[in-house]
């Protein structure tokens, strides 16, 4: 332990970076996350808690470099519609509610492993809303769907989510033994996950589905009429006076009595006087063009007077014409050349980011480092986009960058307060993974910290020790324990609406959603969030080798 002054003080700004990371807008202080990382980090420099120095060597740059690339690539490939294809396949050949829902979940899962869980939930979410919308179904075991695979499924890889990042820089476990390690404990996660979800919300769905067969065409005939003629002010307020018309004659035929005849005739008069200026403009625009017809034909009478001079206007109007259509033809043709040449050069440019994309993915399987292989990656799509590339790097999250290095700090500060150190040396005898009992123990810290303290600042603050507990035992367990934790981090995150960022980045996103605004509650979150989060990390557990 350090002295009293410095547990005190490195508290202090701990506390302070957890509140704001935690609760990003507390009304004493509504500065945001990456503000209040950088707050604790200077709280740990200028309480004297760890030097200037040390602040600088603890951001791990490996990581910050990874996380970049890893970005630039998701930009990329979000540009060459790679999401757009992944958003189409959920409603392709649907079959009903349910198995929408358990393409959300597949979908999710895969696309979180390969472009990390926040860029899926942050593409992903508006289309599954818009499909909810048109089928008809409540949007929220669907949202659930979602951010719950997407947590599970980024749990694969190490570039499936941050806390993956630091772990696999931290333990140089290589990109193929750590998808091997934990990816049967990924299938069967998001296999029994999607089944929960099908049992609790069996009846919701079921409803929805029996609704939906009677309610989709209605739907979509109001979708295309509202886009097709909402502009169309004019010729809508024309075809109400038509239906108005139509029905005053109809009530005049079924009225009998002369006294109801003078009221519909007067009533039909009325209509006329009211349609006698629109009839008026289209007689006065009919009389125009006739009299420009009629001038036009005069003066064509008057300079045709002899037979000859007819036939040389009519041959030299007919050549006129060949040449007009001939330049028509030209014209098309043309334009056709223009349209087919971008179309090729955007195909071709897709399928190039897609295979520098695989070739990313394949380098980081042989075992190459993983923060070049994707900072390379990342500047071979710059350079074969071949413009100006500020627009796509101004779509990097600079701010979780920056809340990284704010973290780094703070957390190396805390731990040289002695405090985890101590808190661990107590848990250390009962958390040993070469039982069951321990790795339960085991799994159950790593819970309720990485919902106390979010899963990065979790995995910062356990991984060392963690490692270096299991390390005495064997090194086949030393990789072990870096799996469970990198495994119960990530779906702890499921707990809670507060436990993951993917999901208060679905519940966000739902929230101000143009096309169906829907609020994602806490506790609709935890009645789910709990029984699945149990289940999904004990299967794990037993999965992981």
């Amino acid at each position: 332990m350090a002295s009293s002054v410095k547990i005190v003080l490195g508290s202090i700004a701990f506390a302070v970076f957890w509140v704001l990371a935690v609760f990003p807008a507390v009304p004493v202080l509504p500065v945001g996350r990456t503000a209040g990382s950088l707050l604790g980090a200077m709280l740990m420099v200028v309480f004297r808690v760890i030097t200037p120095d040390e602040a600088y060597a603890a951001i791990d740059l490996p990581i910050l470099g990874l996380l970049f690339g890893t970005m630039v690539v998701s930009v990329y490939l979000e540009k060459a519609d790679m999401f757009e294809y992944l958003g189409k396949l959920l409603s392709w050949k649907s079959r009903g509610a349910r198995d929408l829902l358990c393409r959300v979940c597949i979908i999710s899962a895969i696309s979180s492993a390969l472009f990390t869980n926040d860029t899926a939930c942050v593409v992903l979410t508006e289309f599954v809303l818009k499909i909810a919308r048109q089928h008809n179904l409540p949007p929220h075991p669907f949202l659930l769907a979602l951010a719950s695979s997407a947590n599970i499924g980024s749990s694969a890889t190490p570039i499936g989510n941050p806390q993956n990042l630091v772990i696999a820089v931290q333990s140089k476990i290589s990109f193929g033994s750590f998808l091997f390690g934990l990816l049967p404990a990924m299938l069967v996660g998001v296999f029994v996950n999607a089944l929960i979800l099908l049992c609790m919300y069996w009846r919701l769905l079921s409803i929805q589905k029996d609704e939906e067969d009677a309610t989709t065409g209605v739907v979509a005939e109001q979708d295309v009429s509202s886009h097709r003629f909402s502009p169309a002010t004019m010729s809508h307020a024309s075809s109400l006076n038509s239906q108005e018309w139509n029905s005053r004659v109809e009530s005049m035929n079924m009225q009998g009595s002369p006294i109801a005849n003078r009221n519909s005739l007067a009533q039909i008069e009325m209509l006329r006087s009211r349609l006698a200026p629109n009839e008026n403009e289209i007689h006065r625009v009919l009389s125009g063009t006739l009299d420009s017809a009629r001038n036009s034909n005069a003066s064509k009478e008057a300079t045709t007077d002899s037979p000859l001079q007819k036939r040389n206007e009519n041959a030299s109007s007919e050549r006129v014409l060949s040449m007009d259509r001939l330049s028509d033809a030209l014209s098309v043709k043309s334009q056709a050349k223009e349209t087919l040449a971008p179309r090729w050069k955007r195909l071709l440019w897709k399928s190039c980011v897609y295979l520098i994309t695989v070739g990313m993915l394949a380098s980081l399987l042989i075992g190459l480092n993983m923060s070049w292989t994707a900072i390379t990656a990342a500047l071979a799509l710059v350079v074969l986009d071949f413009r100006d590339a500020r627009p796509c790097l101004e779509k990097v999250s600079y701010s979780l960058l920056i809340f990284f290095c704010g973290m780094f700090i703070t957390v190396d500060g805390f731990n040289n307060t002695g405090i985890p150190s101590s808190l661990w040396n107590l848990m250390e005898p009962y958390s040993k993974i070469d039982r069951a009992s321990g790795t339960a123990v085991l799994a159950a810290v790593i819970l309720v910290l990485s919902n106390l303290a979010s899963n990065v600042p979790t995995v910062l603050l356990l991984g060392a020790r963690v490692a270096a507990s299991a390390a005495a035992i064997s090194a086949a367990e030393e990789k072990k324990s870096w799996l469970i934790l990198a495994w119960v981090s990530t779906v702890a995150g499921n707990l809670s609406l507060l436990g993951s960022a993917a999901n208060l980045i679905v519940c966000e996103q739902a929230r101000r959603s143009p096309h169906l605004g829907y609020t994602l509650s806490f506790w609709s979150h935890l009645k789910f969030g709990v029984p699945s989060t149990v289940v999904v990390i004990a299967i794990g557990l037993i999965l992981i080798r």
